[in-house]
């Protein structure tokens, strides 16, 4: 997995990005619940970072969380960093793509096994690669 760092400028990540998807990846926003393309993908394949196309989850650990929001129980190692997020008051787990410092969303201890996580991630922040059938 390539980690080079992405520095861009914010009028370049505004040319790149849709409107939905510069206010979730550079402002830290969130999308409403169940309206994101993902919820319901169940196919064969690898969730990319719509920001700049790094490896983040495979699908095989895509669950439905009931929360309206992809929801995965692990990500590939090395794809995101993480730092706690005080926004609303209580502290939370933020994560944010490692190549372009992209926020996806927040880490929780709810999930189920093997891990209990629960990565709820944003959809618009996702791009999706179905896996090549042989």
């Amino acid at each position: 997995m390539t980690t080079d760092q992405i520095q861009k400028t914010e009028d370049d990540w505004k040319a790149e990005l849709t409107p939905e998807q510069y206010h979730v990846l550079r402002e830290k926003g969130t999308e409403a619940p169940f309206t994101g393309e993902y919820v319901n993908v169940k196919d064969d394949g690898t969730y990319r970072c719509a920001g700049c196309g790094a490896e983040l989850f495979n699908s095989d650990t895509k669950f439905d969380s009931g929360t309206g929001w992809p929801s995965f129980f692990t990500s590939i190692p090395g794809a995101f960093e993480t730092k706690k997020d005080y926004f609303l008051i209580y502290p939370r787990t933020e994560y944010r793509c490692i190549r372009c410092g992209g926020h996806h969303g927040h880490l929780f201890d709810d999930g189920p096994p093997p891990t209990g996580q629960r990565w709820c991630n944003n959809g618009v922040a996702l791009r999706f690669l179905p896996r090549q059938s042989a």
